[in-house]
């Protein structure tokens, strides 16, 4: 047994060989890498990922621009779920009062073959008072649409993601036009692209 002894002692004597130490420093350097980097590593790739995809919108405070998401992005089912938000927050308000537009015919803006947009729209106003104030506006307020309109192209007017857009530059335009006007919306009532 002593022989097993002096076997596993290294030049030093103390019980271990070189073989041991080296084996030792090793294990250590493998448990840093296993128990404190690789873990930091998924959790930042976690967090990074998660950031990009807008699931820590709401934790960081960052409203989602519903006018610059598409179709493909995958914050697009949250702002079709602001948009039912906003119109189920509409359907408990007073049921509001309604001022047609006179009916607007542009040609749009496609570098060739000429294509034309025809728009019929009402704005829905919370009271009787701001339809009679939409009718001292009511030039203004086309004079901006029918600029608007005639920079859009057909791609533009696509999917819902389109429709969506062009509703919110509308209701913009309208705010521009007339500032002392409350608008609720921007209501299409036909839309024909020829």
């Amino acid at each position: 047994m002593a022989d097993d002894i002096k076997a596993n002692d290294g030049p030093d004597g103390d019980g271990m060989d070189a073989l041991g130490e080296d084996a030792g420093k090793g294990l250590n350097a493998k448990k840093i890498i296993l128990f404190v980097i690789l873990p930091l590593l998924i959790i930042t790739g976690a967090l990074t990922s998660a950031y990009f995809m807008g699931y820590l919108d709401s934790m960081l405070g960052i409203e989602i621009n519903c006018e610059e998401v598409d179709e493909d992005d995958p914050r697009f089912s949250k702002c079709q779920e602001i948009i039912s938000a906003r119109a189920a927050g509409q359907e408990g308000a007073s049921p509001g009062f309604y001022y047609d537009i006179p009916d607007m015919r542009v040609n749009l803006n496609t570098g060739g073959k000429q294509k034309f947009l025809f728009l019929v729209v009402k704005l829905e106003l919370p009271d009787q008072m701001n339809v009679d104030k939409v009718e001292l506006y009511a030039p203004r307020i086309v004079d901006h649409f029918q600029t608007y309109l005639r920079e859009l192209r057909v791609e533009d007017l696509q999917g819902s993601t389109g429709i969506y857009r062009l509703r919110l530059e509308l209701l913009e335009r309208v705010n521009a036009a007339a500032p002392d006007l409350d608008v609720r919306d921007v209501l299409f009532q036909e839309m024909l692209v020829q």
